[in-house]
Formats: structure tokens, C-alpha cells, sequence
């Protein structure tokens, strides 16, 4: 009887932010079709190759660093709240290095791979721009998102492992498209 009550909570807590998930799904899908970003594929090639691994790598990152701040709350090593703790500080500052490196990553490779291949490839400088700045964006907005969903969640009585996943995956794919939208733009404009 306890274990079916523990699924039902389970579900009853997923279940909204599976919805919001859906519906933040589709948007960046229209986002992604959108004529411009259409035109920024076409200006610079080697975006399609770099798009994959930068949503997956805004959930690798902020998921781990969503299950770390699950784990100290549960343990009762972190506050719900926005204070100087160095757990939560060490925390963010860690995902936000491993964010912004991995982006820069991304480019170095994604530009590697088609120059290897022998395929057309915008230059290196502006892949960089363009996950320099989209990963800055997406960076500080799903650390302090996921912060402030995770901590208002868990003061409402809510399941932070039942929320992190989604929320991450769904603010990673949302700003994700829409930062990398706004960095074509950027470099679109300076080069």
C-alpha cells in the first residue's frame, strides 16, 4: 500500500512540470524552424552538427548539478533559499565553468570534424562567438531557474528529484534555442 502511495506521488508531482516539459518542447521546436534560424544555418554551416551536443551537454551539466543541490537539501546541508553557502556557491560555480567550457568544446570539435571530413564549416571564431554566447546565456539562466523552481518546489512540500529532470531538459531546450537564436544574431551582426 505504501509503495503504490510513493507512485502516485511520484506521478502527481511529475506530472504538471511533464506538462509545462511538453509545451516548452514545442515551442523551441518552432523556434528552431523559425526562418531565422533557417538563415542562420544557412550562414553558418556547422550549426546543424553543434546544436545536438549543446542541448544535451545544458542537461548533463545543470542535471548533475540539480541532483547535488536535491541531495543537500534532502540532507539538510543546504538552505532552500538564495544565501552565501559555499556548497551551493562551489555548486554553481562549478556548472557554470563545465557549461561554458563544454561550449567552447563543442565549437573547437564541430568545426575540427567538418575541416577534417572536408566539409563546408562557418569559420572557428564564429562557432566560438556564437556558444560563447549562447552558453553564457543558458548558463545563467537554467543555474538560477533551476535554483528558484527546485527551492520554491521544495519549501512547498515537493520531491526535488521528482522535478529536476524536467525542469532541466526543459529549460536547457527552451533557452537553449532561443540563446543560440540570439548569439546568430550577435555574430550575424559583428561578422
Amino acid at each position: 500500500m505504501e509503495a503504490r502511495q510513493d507512485a502516485w506521488r511520484i506521478y502527481r508531482e511529475s506530472l504538471p512540470i511533464l506538462v509545462v516539459s511538453l509545451a516548452g518542447g514545442i515551442f523551441a521546436g518552432s523556434v528552431l524552424g523559425s526562418a531565422g534560424m533557417t538563415e542562420g544555418f544557412e550562414r553558418f554551416p556547422g550549426l546543424l552538427l553543434l546544436l545536438p551536443a549543446f542541448l544535451a551537454t545544458r542537461g548533463n551539466v545543470y542535471g548533475a548539478m540539480g541532483a547535488r543541490i536535491s541531495s543537500g537539501l534532502h540532507q539538510g546541508m543546504i538552505d532552500p533559499s538564495f544565501s552565501w553557502d559555499r556548497r551551493l556557491v562551489n555548486a554553481v560555480a562549478a556548472s557554470f565553468v563545465n557549461g561554458i567550457g563544454i561550449s567552447v568544446i563543442i565549437a573547437i570539435l564541430s568545426w575540427g570534424i567538418l575541416t577534417a571530413l572536408g566539409r563546408e564549416s562557418a569559420r572557428l571564431v564564429e562557432l566560438l562567438g556564437i556558444m560563447l554566447i549562447a552558453g553564457v546565456l543558458t548558463s545563467i539562466t537554467l543555474i538560477f531557474g533551476l535554483l528558484a523552481l527546485v527551492f520554491v518546489g521544495y519549501k512547498h512540500g515537493l520531491d526535488p528529484d521528482n522535478l529536476i529532470g524536467p525542469i532541466v531538459t526543459t529549460l536547457g531546450d527552451v533557452f537553449g534555442v532561443v540563446f543560440l537564436f540570439v548569439a546568430i544574431t550577435v555574430v550575424g551582426g559583428i561578422f
